[in-house]
């Protein structure tokens, strides 16, 4: 044999099956390459749309919490304020009945005292009363009239 022969044979297969594989095998596998590298190049750019989103996200979540925590303190001092507020109208609401219930107390002690001194001259005017009687139904005599004053002074007490 031919060694030309067979290098020109083997050339005119290797031709062939190379515009075979270009023809028919080739596209085929090219397509489903570029199908993918689209298909990762769609996955990396989401991802990396969703790592921007994410970022975004807990910005956003973070400054939410600071107003969650400025509007929780000015709650808080807002109820602060008005129980004080609540607590300084109690005193002095119970400052104002205890000074009611002092006054009433006092115009009842002093209402009780005039009443007492009022019964105390009404005995005090009978009892005069019944010693003049007494006086004047007996004869006036000083010493009659000095054991009527001490029995006076003895009911008195």
């Amino acid at each position: 044999m031919y060694i030309n022969a067979t290098i020109i044979v083997q050339v005119i297969i290797f031709v062939a099956l190379w515009w075979f594989v270009a023809r028919f095998i080739w596209p085929p596998i090219t397509a489903a390459l570029d199908e993918r590298s689209k298909k990762i190049a769609a996955g990396l750019a989401a991802a990396d749309q969703a790592k921007a989103e994410l970022q975004a996200t807990e910005k956003r979540v973070e400054k939410e919490m600071q107003q969650a925590r400025a509007s929780a303190v000015e709650v808080r001092a807002s109820a602060d304020k008005q129980a004080a507020e609540l607590i300084d109208q109690a005193r002095a609401e119970a400052a104002r009945i205890i000074a009611a219930a002092q006054k009433s107390a006092a115009e009842e002690a002093t209402l009780a005292a005039e009443r007492a001194r009022d019964q105390l001259r009404e005995q005090v005017a009978q009892l005069a009363v019944t010693g003049a009687e007494r006086i004047l139904k007996r004869e006036i005599d000083a010493k009659q009239h000095a054991d009527l004053l001490s029995n006076l002074k003895n009911e008195l007490r």
